[in-house]
């Protein structure tokens, strides 16, 4: 028994780590998503520990009995909030977690190869690099396979990943190593619509030497570490994306129509899985902390950045206020408005764009134009549908 007949998985990479053998890798299928693959099916033993750390397989989470405790957080050092997407708490975690002897598996974006990846850091240095958020699904196996389950980790990933990675540790009796750590999940994009848009900015800019999600300054100094300047962007306002070429710099924001982000937030090139089989929605969740931005009615007003933090386990949230972070608690209700609680709709407009991404003929503004097309037609025909409604809301316009 082994993953061989799955596809359309979270690509989690945790049955390529749990694998004996080392037989299953990890590799990008047709849609632009990460599935595993059986190398060589003659050397499986059918030991079944692939399908056994299988979140995908399974319909329960991983972490049963939950404390959700909840609230907001940001660094204290200027700096570092300044640096972070939200607050920083991610960084403070892994700083202190580092100086207590553990090691750090986060993600960075490799700029040589074009995707985020999971790595180890040893030192607050090599923890810089994980800063800030990825919006494209991470490879894996590397930094998963990396980790030596004797000594002590902080674990970040996407809910999925994360509910594997438990699994797996407890395969093996490790979990009290562990220290895991996920976010508030929107779904992974396609790869494909990913490298095609990587591929336009590289026109303008030539080959990438630094990307950054997310940023609250325009521009950095020095990029790999926390040294920072002063020209500074609002924090409501920071779905950007800061990229360094050998030519020059490319900053692009959602409010100034941002392709990549138009087309991720629009919910119609994510996984199946993400339409599917996503059980990590809300205030589920199998790790000891999740973070996110807190973007609700509370801190409306705040320009600096503020993290939503939920811990789903007493030792996180014990671990929470070990760090240098300035913690204001609230209800589970106000840390985690406006999130997800539900799975995206997967609709006819997903099915549409599968089949523009795979077109090789199509570059990622062509294909986002005929995605307007397609919004603006399903915008005609539900006012058609709903003649009464859509009256009354023009007499309301003309009304104000």
């Amino acid at each position: 028994m082994n993953i061989e007949s799955i596809k359309d998985c979270y690509g989690c990479g945790v049955c390529a780590t749990v694998c004996p053998r080392d037989i299953i890798g990890i590799s990008l299928n047709v849609l632009g998503f990460y599935e595993p693959v059986i190398l060589d099916s003659s050397q499986c033993i059918d030991c079944g520990l692939c399908c056994e750390v299988c979140s995908y397989l399974h319909d329960e989470l991983s972490l049963q009995k939950v404390e959700i405790q909840s609230c907001a957080a940001w660094s204290k050092e200027k700096a570092v909030r300044q640096k972070c997407s939200s607050g920083g708490v991610s960084f403070e975690v892994g700083r202190i977690l580092i100086n207590k002897g553990y090691k750090v598996c986060g993600v960075r974006y490799n700029t040589e190869i074009n995707r985020a990846e999971h790595y180890i850091a040893s030192t607050v240095e090599e923890l810089i690099p994980s800063i800030g958020s990825k919006y494209i699904q991470s490879y894996t196996v590397d930094g998963f396979k990396a980790i030596d389950r004797k000594q002590k980790y902080l674990v970040t990933g996407t809910p999925c990943q994360i509910d594997s990675f438990r699994r797996y540790i407890r395969k093996f009796k490790k979990e009290e190593n562990f220290i895991l750590m996920d976010f508030f999940c929107h779904g992974v994009p396609s790869m494909l619509m990913w490298k095609k848009y990587i591929k336009e900015v590289k026109k303008t800019i030539g080959k990438i030497t630094y990307l950054s999600w997310r940023n609250k300054v325009i521009n950095c100094h020095d990029m790999k570490t926390m040294i920072i300047d002063n020209e500074k962007i609002d924090w409501h306002d920071s779905y950007n994306l800061l990229v360094k070429g050998e030519k020059g710099y490319y900053n692009s924001r959602l409010s100034q129509g941002d392709v990549f982000y138009r087309l991720f937030l629009s919910d119609t090139c994510l996984g199946k899985a993400c339409y599917e089989k996503c059980k990590f929605k809300y205030d589920r969740s199998s790790a000891d902390i999740r973070i996110g931005d807190l973007w609700g009615r509370m801190y409306k007003h705040n320009e600096d950045g503020v993290s939503a933090a939920v811990a789903f386990t007493q030792r996180g949230w014990e671990l929470l206020h070990e760090c240098n972070l300035e913690i204001v608690e609230h209800s589970f209700d106000v840390v985690a408005e406006g999130q997800m609680k539900e799975m995206p709709i997967c609709d006819e407009l997903y099915k549409r764009m599968k089949i523009l991404l795979q077109r090789d003929d199509l570059d990622i503004n062509q294909i986002y134009r005929q995605l307007l097309i397609a919004l603006k037609y399903r915008k005609v025909m539900n006012r058609l549908k709903h003649p009464v409604r859509t009256m009354k809301n023009i007499l309301k316009k003309i009304g104000k």
